[in-house]
């Protein structure tokens, strides 16, 4: 399938706009996170369940909706995907009671899936030319709808009831599905073989008992019983796990190709560009909104805090075409390190870029592009080693790398700002050497991903920047092709 007339035009911003729909749901409940406890009638510990079961069900959903489209369709699961982010917006929506809220949420979470698959069909339809920069953009979709979504929920939060951020995800979520099904074409390849049912059992299960105690360790207690309990199985379940899919004639996940150098490396960078990406959204917010009365604070409203982080999603959108060029011209490893580099270094740049509102926005800025460009090269580095009959399993996969690394960075910057506060009346807020300590975490995460890309194979070039022909005989060994659909998918 070739979409190079007028439904190949709107393949690319349909597509994105699907995954900033998905990334603005992820945020939108930022801005009330402290009220959440008064909100749902809970406690505080009762109310993070709010943010871990989003995380733990997008982490679950991403491979599994990668692989179902690799079998089914990729347009027609990321239409499931969108579809369930509207049902768990609606539930949501209608409820101020905890476990509805909570099992809204993690509905909501499946729709993290539509973003590799999107990136799946692109490889699939669109010709070379245009591959690498769509899928750059379509990359850098999940942090720019994050960082422009913040400023709209905390305006919304802010003036009108907490529960319009809800309809409001509904309804953009609505809109995505309605453009998907009318402007992007279904992708005809499809991988031969069975849904590996025991394999997505397995996967589930190791997840969890991997992100949750990360995510509620600074709860429960790091040292507890349960979360190392809950560690300790999750090597179990990995382990046992691993060897089921090695023999597994249709595996979940194909661990002979996740282990090959270009794609085991690039999904460990992917979580340390994970890790070092989220402790800016953890920082920048407290930091504007604290009071002048710390020293340090800057005394700024939600919108305005919001409208500050907001320029990091703008500079990741523009930067998008920039790392596809360079991808081209050097190759998806420079351009992997080349973000990394300006990561590192624009964290330990804003350790010392806290005093005043503009320094904020330089620094939001400066990440959004290091992010941006590091994003843009991961599924061009992907792509470049997988078969197309693949593509959709193998991004799922490296964004569930991503995931892991934002869910470690929530915990271990949360542990560090927890521990490292100053009196403030009645209460104790973070101080200032706990908002520079976890920018200098940031920067060496993003440093010890650069050491990880170099060792990436030097093959990287424009072939794997563009990835792999979605055709031909590489492509055909595990691909079945089926009558491509018009541009409307009917």
């Amino acid at each position: 399938m070739r979409a190079d007339g007028a439904g190949g035009r709107w393949i690319v911003p349909v597509l994105a706009f699907g995954g900033i729909s998905v990334a603005v749901m992820q945020t939108l409940i930022v801005p009330v996170i402290a009220q959440l406890p008064e909100l749902l009638h809970t406690s505080t510990s009762n109310a993070s369940w709010v943010i871990t079961s989003t995380l733990l069900s997008g982490a679950v959903a991403t491979p599994i909706m990668g692989r179902l489209g690799d079998l089914y369709g990729k347009r027609r699961i990321v239409l499931l995907s969108l579809g369930l982010m509207v049902l768990g917006s609606l539930v949501c929506g209608f409820t101020s009671a905890l476990v509805p809220m909570v099992a809204g949420r993690a509905v909501q979470g499946f729709a993290m899936g539509a973003i590799p698959l999107g990136i799946g069909i692109m490889r699939d339809a669109l010709p070379p030319e245009r591959l690498g920069s769509a899928m750059a953009f379509m990359s850098s979709s999940l942090g720019v709808g994050g960082a422009l979504g913040m400023p709209l929920a905390a305006y919304v939060a802010q003036y009108t009831d907490w529960h319009v951020l809800f309809f409001g995800a509904a309804g953009i979520g609505a809109l995505a599905m309605a453009l998907v099904a009318l402007l992007v074409p279904e992708s005809p390849l499809r991988t031969p073989g069975r849904f590996d049912v025991l394999g997505t059992l397995g996967l589930t299960a190791g997840l969890v008992t991997l992100l949750l105690p990360i995510s509620k360790g600074g709860d429960w207690g790091w040292g507890s019983g349960t979360v190392l309990g809950l560690f300790g199985s999750s090597v179990v379940i990995f382990i046992g796990w691993g060897l089921l899919e090695l023999r597994t004639e249709d595996p979940l996940v194909d661990l002979r190709t996740t282990a090959r150098r270009q794609v085991l490396l690039t999904n460990l960078a992917s979580i340390m560009v994970g890790l070092a990406f989220y402790a800016l959204t953890l920082v920048l917010p407290q930091l504007l909104q604290l009071p002048a009365a710390t020293g340090y604070g800057l005394g700024q409203s939600m919108v305005v805090s919001g409208l500050c982080v907001a320029p990091m999603g703008i500079a990741m959108m523009l930067v998008s075409s920039l790392s596809a060029r360079l991808s081209r011209a050097r190759g998806p490893k420079v351009s992997l390190m080349t973000g990394l580099t300006i990561l590192a270094v624009s964290y330990l740049a804003g350790t010392q870029l806290m005093s005043a509102v503009w320094q904020t926005v330089v620094l939001a800025v400066l990440i959004g592009v290091g992010i941006g460009i590091a994003y843009s090269a991961m599924p061009a580095l992907i792509l470049g080693a997988v078969d197309p009959s693949e593509s959709g399993a193998a991004n799922g996969l490296n964004t569930l790398m991503r995931s892991i690394g934002t869910s470690t960075s929530s915990a271990v910057v949360g542990v560090v700002l927890a521990h490292m506060t100053s009196p403030l009346g009645r209460t104790q807020v973070p101080n200032l050497d706990g908002f520079r300590t976890s920018f200098l975490i940031a920067a060496g995460a993003a440093l010890l991903g650069l050491l990880i890309a170099a060792f990436l194979p030097s093959s990287s070039n424009r072939k794997s920047a563009e990835g792999r022909a979605p055709t031909g005989a590489r492509g055909t060994a595990r691909a079945t092709t089926t009558h491509p659909q018009p541009a409307n998918g009917q």
